[in-house]
């Protein structure tokens, strides 16, 4: 099947198991509460849906077009903007005639039943598969460093003995401390066998974000050759037997050290010093409009070009455990991403509808369904908490004010921020998407 259908499908079918039981986790405490429920749909049903079935008090069905999906509960101002039956006398079962504390929590439901879901499979992928990591032994030729970690005493090779005081098990993790959590001590193993601490400053992450050295790491250290060369290098005189030397004065032995070489100089000629018949030849390649320079690599360790990955397996008590705490970590590493989305740069990164879906693999693969799954998971109920008008978050907001305050906003009041959040919804999502459109279109 074409990679394409096959994304799209694990993104329906991932999407579509949120949204149920996101919509499940406020209808089960509204009728708990004894709240009448009048629709329960995956999808929205503007003017028609494609299938629809009254089961009691509720309509349950499917829309047609795919932005979520909603419950509407019987005198609440949500998605239906039904402000006709908001004007009438309220009735015993209406949302409005409830206490705000049960309201609260027919909110909170939705989002609830999101990070608990994430957290469930997140345990079950551990239980079942094992954690995985990479040790210091099984990363061989340890990291490349991009130039600006580089300056804070980290150098090519070195392999992370502990992040704050605390051993670092998995040695892939390192790239996500150093742009997402705090990274107030690493202890390194440089090549020559010694220890050091290092005290990267505060503001690494930023820093590395606006120099383009995501991560701070260029890649695990892989021994390379020259593979191939295309027409713009042929040109210049590079032949496919020639054997590496240099790049811009980089030393070319590891993958890593290829895109060092591209940081270190960014002009848009890169001078290229291979080896042919026992003389060393020099010629400049201009980097295409991608960067890229006209010639490829091969691995020539080809068995060890990926990091071995080991798996450590658990009890259930254990795998609950490393599952609360995995899906936990990734709801911080989500919210702490949220750092670079607030900046020029980081707003033309975010994406819509396809950046979901390129999140799936090209073939079908369950635990990969089941990992990006649970992300979304998390994603959603971040997203779905924020306090904007029309989410979940800010219906949370005007219930906490009326809590605190015992005053409660007005029908028009709400009907207004309802409108408002609608549309800063919409546009935020056609931003989004339209981010993915303009990728699509330019191949960046």
């Amino acid at each position: 099947m074409d990679p394409f259908f096959v994304k799209a499908i694990q993104f329906i079918l991932s999407l579509s198991l949120l949204i149920v039981l996101h919509e499940f986790g406020h209808f089960i405490p509204a009728r708990i509460f004894k709240i009448k429920v009048e629709k329960f749909f995956l999808f929205f049903d503007v003017k028609f849906a494609l299938f629809k079935k009254k089961i009691g008090d509720t309509v349950y069905g499917i829309g047609w077009l795919p932005l979520g999906g909603y419950v509407k509960i019987a005198g609440m101002i949500d998605e239906s903007m039904d402000t006709e039956a908001m004007a009438e006398e309220p009735k015993p079962w209406e949302f409005r005639s409830r206490p705000a504390w049960q309201r609260l929590i027919v909110m909170i439901g939705g989002v609830t039943v999101n990070i608990v879901l994430a957290l469930v499979i997140y345990s079950c992928i551990i239980g079942f598969y094992g954690e995985p990591f990479t040790s210091k032994e099984d990363l061989k030729n340890g990291f490349g460093f991009t130039p600006t970690m580089e300056q804070y005493g980290f150098e090519q090779g070195d392999k992370i003995v502990s992040i704050n005081g605390e051993p670092l098990k998995d040695q892939l993790e390192f790239p996500t401390y150093v742009m997402m959590r705090d990274l107030d001590e690493v202890t390194v193993l440089h090549e020559n066998g010694s220890e050091e601490v290092l005290t990267p400053p505060e503001d690494l992450a930023m820093e590395l974000f606006k120099k383009g050295e995501m991560f701070g790491v260029n890649f695990p250290r892989t021994p390379i050759k020259l593979d191939s060369v295309f027409a713009s290098a042929k040109e210049a005189g590079v032949l496919g037997t020639d054997e590496l030397v240099s790049l811009n004065g980089v030393p070319l032995k590891y993958q890593s050290d290829f895109k060092y070489a591209l940081q270190v100089n960014r002009d848009s000629i890169a001078k290229l010093e291979v080896l042919r018949g026992g003389s060393t030849m020099s010629f400049d390649l201009k980097k295409n409009e991608d960067g890229m320079l006209g010639i490829g690599f091969g691995f020539t360790d080809p068995q060890n070009r990926i990091p071995k990955r080991q798996k450590e397996f658990y009890g259930i008590g254990t795998s609950i455990s490393k599952g609360v705490s995995y899906g936990y970590w990734k709801l911080h590493d989500y919210v702490a991403q949220f750092k670079f989305v607030f900046t020029a740069k980081g707003a033309t990164q975010v994406g819509g509808f396809g950046a979901i879906a390129g999140l799936f693999p090209d073939t079908w693969d369950w635990l990969t369904f089941w990992e990006t799954t649970a992300f979304i998971s998390i994603a959603l109920a971040f997203m779905n908490i924020l306090p904007i008008p029309a989410l979940d978050g800010g219906h949370v907001m005007f219930l906490l004010y009326e809590m605190i305050t015992g005053r409660t906003p007005s029908d028009k009041f709400l009907e207004y921020a309802q409108i408002i959040g609608f549309f800063l919804i919409l546009a935020l999502v056609l931003f989004a998407n339209g981010n993915d459109v303009y990728r699509w279109l330019t191949g960046s």
